[in-house]
């Protein structure tokens, strides 16, 4: 007897990577790039803490708020499609059996085939057939907006504690090269993790979030530094 053959798609986990990469990126950038900004205009130890953990908290909350926002408006926009063609299928199946039916011909299938494949589509489940192929709507990607506001707020929340523990733990004069260094490692190994999972260059994913996290720390050192020297 034949094995099945199962092969390893990484679509389904679009969703959630994609809200987890940007919320841990987000959590060590933001909260990195504050401290050592903070750190550059010699703020104390107490009050470096204080600022890391309030950045931590204010950032979670706002990363869940903005996910959850952007993901609901695409899902309200995807429902409003589905109702619209679920009336379109009610009123018109005719027209709908016609305009998949064409679909199908752009994509290679010849008219009578595409008929067929069309109709029996239809018979099965008419809407699922025209979300997928029509409006481009599936199950493996729908918009999940709860989903998407949980994972980036904590993801955020432990890439945020990573900047935030290294100054709990260096001495005061040492806080901007120890949490700059360690946050590009961190960096670092989130994209390779990440292109790894979605099935990227490992290389390319980590140099990418680095170098963006470096220019970020970079602005907020001399935006601390000038404000130091002004004072």
């Amino acid at each position: 007897m034949a094995r099945k053959h199962r092969e390893k798609h990484r679509t389904h986990r679009v969703g959630w990577l994609r809200a987890a990469v940007m919320g841990a990126n987000d959590g060590i950038v933001s909260t990195a790039s504050l401290l050592v900004g903070v750190a550059a205009a010699q703020a104390s130890h107490e009050g470096l803490i204080l600022t890391g953990a309030a950045g931590l908290v204010a950032g979670a909350m706002s990363m869940a708020a903005g996910e959850y926002v952007s993901v609901s408006s695409q899902a309200d926009t995807e429902n409003a499609d589905l109702e619209r063609e679920a009336r379109e299928l009610e009123t018109d199946p005719e027209h709908e059996h016609k305009e998949l039916a064409g679909i199908y011909e752009d994509r290679g299938l010849h008219p009578g085939l595409a008929s067929q494949v069309a109709e029996q589509l239809m018979d099965h489940d008419a809407l699922a057939a025209h979300a997928r192929d029509e409006l481009g709507i599936s199950s493996v990607i729908r918009a999940r907006p709860l989903q998407a506001a949980l994972t980036s707020a904590l993801t955020f929340s432990i890439g945020a504690a990573l900047p935030l523990l290294v100054t709990i733990v260096s001495p005061l004069n040492s806080v901007v090269p120890a949490v700059s260094a360690t946050s590009l490692v961190f960096l670092a190994g989130l994209g390779a993790m990440a292109a790894r999972t979605g099935g990227a260059g490992m290389v390319k994913g980590a140099a990418r979030v680095t170098l963006w996290g470096a220019l970020a720390m970079a602005a907020t050192a001399a935006i601390g530094s000038f404000f130091d020297a002004a004072l």
